[in-house]
């Protein structure tokens, strides 16, 4: 109950909306961390009340700059998703979003498609494969907190959004630098900061758009 509490918190301080079923689902990704992660180590967050803060609404954060309505039937992909971050939760709360996760250590790609059948997510893919063998302009939004630079991610997954596509990188701190070296023909479309309730640490969306 104490998490369940914490979660509907954290949701409603995030001005979301969510059915008991998504909010049911959400929890049971979590236990289900929680029981893979004893043996395969697939976060270094082990505490049920830190997976609620650092994972969930980590990730449901987004949804304050991209609003639901926006990626009803949308295609989008979470490149380097590790144990589904923020792919799952996205994929829970709305249902009506296309999600594939790609990462590249089978583990962690399994573990993403057990969560697929016990929370019975018919709008995920799971995809095991290095981001540079991904067919390309097949997405309308492609996210990820796994890169370490905007750089990166924009020359290894640019070529994964459609024309009108654009790239959605989770930052904690931004550096100046880091926004003014992209490659060529990519530049910042927006940056804005994210609240994550319960968490007192710096975090960003910077969406990336074609030049």
């Amino acid at each position: 109950m104490e998490l369940s509490h914490l979660l509907a918190q954290g949701v409603a301080e995030l001005g979301l909306e969510l059915s008991a079923e998504q909010h049911g689902q959400l929890l049971a990704y979590v236990e289900l961390l929680q029981k893979w992660n004893r043996t395969f180590n697939l976060t270094a967050i082990r505490a049920p009340r830190e997976m609620v803060t650092q994972h969930l609404l980590d990730s449901l954060a987004v949804l304050s700059v991209v609003q639901k309505s926006a990626l009803a039937g949308r295609l989008w992909a979470d490149i380097g998703s590790g144990a589904g971050l923020p792919g799952i939760p996205l994929a829970i709360a709305v249902p009506e979003l296309g999600m594939t996760l790609v990462e590249t250590v089978e583990k962690k790609s399994a573990f993403q498609r057990q969560a697929k059948i016990e929370l019975g997510l018919s709008n995920l893919t799971v995809v095991n494969a290095r981001v540079e063998r991904i067919e390309g302009g097949s997405f309308d939004g492609v996210i990820s907190r796994a890169f370490a630079e905007l750089v990166d991610f924009a020359k290894l997954a640019g070529h994964l959004p459609t024309a009108q596509g654009a790239l959605y990188a989770m930052k904690g701190a931004l550096s100046p630098d880091e926004l003014r070296h992209l490659p060529p023909h990519w530049a910042v479309k927006s940056s804005a900061a994210l609240h994550v309730p319960g968490l007192n640490a710096q975090r960003h969306l910077v969406i990336l758009e074609r030049t």
